[in-house]
């Protein structure tokens, strides 16, 4: 599963809470024959309080129909098959990863959305074209089971380096980097670290260490990982996934009875930050309403409700952020990153080269 679903998938995965429907299916239209109907295409992880989008349909007069594509990589490819007849009129949840990918293809047309000057200016790209624009961010991190390590009197892993250490041998679990946006994630945070010659070499280490790679995050997490709320039903045991910044809390919010504490905690020295864009795509049928989806996702309403539906961060300045994420799940303080221009030129090769060496 190459997503960003993050926990609104596992709040799905546990039967906890579901995504929210909404909009019209049909393109009802208004006086001067444009359409009511805006569409956004997303991956299956996007979600927003009604209460919110309500409020957002009554001022602008638009409903939003939401198509969900799929996992971020899929959704980012059928969106560029069909971006002369498009699915809808706005795109969310391409991130620094495959952008690349989707500007090369000229998925998105020029639009600089209301609000984008409060933006955080370390989330901003294609300053001269307004391509894109950021709309939230996440750290692709270790995640560990607190109880497992208590039990065995074993200090959690805090760095990449720690991974390839005996006492961690047999333990993590991983994603797919040719299939899933976090296993992808991790890859590059080993590439921004150890460098383009190193990672290789890192990675020969945590295969010989024993990790274990699964196609996408939900197996990863909700099957193989014993901290998991999914994985202690299925008496996982991988004590170590790569997740996110944000399980923690997610696993407080969610869990049934909800805990005090966090019963899983992150590995902060093996975070990659992720950053999710939205846009406007090109051959867009209702351009207008397109825009104005864009520029409500920047509203301060928007980016304050994010957090618990899609547990992520918001990218606005002063945007509220839930207590229960600075308390569970802060972001890194000094994530691994990557220039996109960096990511685009090796990805597809890194990749293969992963594929090989990781694979078989």
């Amino acid at each position: 599963m190459s997503t960003t679903r993050k926990w609104a998938a596992v709040a799905v995965g546990l039967g906890l809470v579901t995504l929210s429907a909404c909009g019209s299916s049909s393109e009802d239209e208004g006086s001067g024959g444009g359409s009511k109907t805006v569409t956004l295409v997303s991956h299956d992880s996007f979600a927003v309080s009604k209460n919110v989008l309500a409020a957002f349909e009554k001022q602008s007069g638009y409903q939003v129909k939401v198509l969900e594509d799929g996992d971020a990589g899929q959704a980012v490819n059928k969106a560029i098959l069909t971006k002369d007849n498009p699915q809808g009129d706005v795109f969310f949840g391409v991130d620094n990863t495959l952008l690349s990918r989707a500007l090369d293809n000229g998925l998105f047309e020029s639009y600089e959305p209301k609000g984008s000057d409060l933006i955080l200016p370390e989330y901003r790209v294609d300053q001269d074209k307004h391509r894109v624009t950021p709309i939230d961010t996440g750290d692709i991190c270790v995640n560990y089971d607190k109880a497992y390590f208590s039990e065995h009197k074993l200090t959690p892993p805090s760095s990449f380096d720690d991974l390839i250490k005996p006492e961690y041998k047999n333990l993590l679990v991983t994603e797919n980097a040719s299939t899933s946006s976090p296993g992808l994630g991790f890859l590059l945070g080993t590439a921004a670290k150890y460098g383009d010659d190193g990672w290789q070499d890192y990675w020969k280490k945590l295969k010989a260490n024993g990790v274990k790679v699964v196609d996408g995050w939900e197996q990863a997490y909700n099957e193989e990982f014993s901290g998991s709320a999914g994985g202690k039903k299925a008496k996982a045991d991988r004590p170590l996934v790569v997740s996110y910044a944000s399980s923690p809390p997610a696993e407080v919010i969610y869990g049934d009875p909800k805990p005090t504490t966090a019963p899983t905690g992150v590995a902060t020295g093996t975070c990659f930050r992720q950053v999710e864009y939205a846009g406007l795509l090109s051959n867009a049928k209702n351009a207008e309403g397109g825009k104005a989806l864009l520029d409500f996702m920047l509203t301060k309403t928007f980016q304050d409700d994010m957090p618990l539906n899609m547990f992520v961060y918001p990218v606005r300045e002063a945007a509220q952020v839930p207590p229960e994420f600075t308390k569970y799940g802060p972001q890194a303080e000094n994530p691994e990153t990557m220039d996109p221009a960096k990511i685009a030129a090796n990805r597809d090769d890194w990749v293969k080269s992963w594929t090989s060496l990781v694979l078989k």
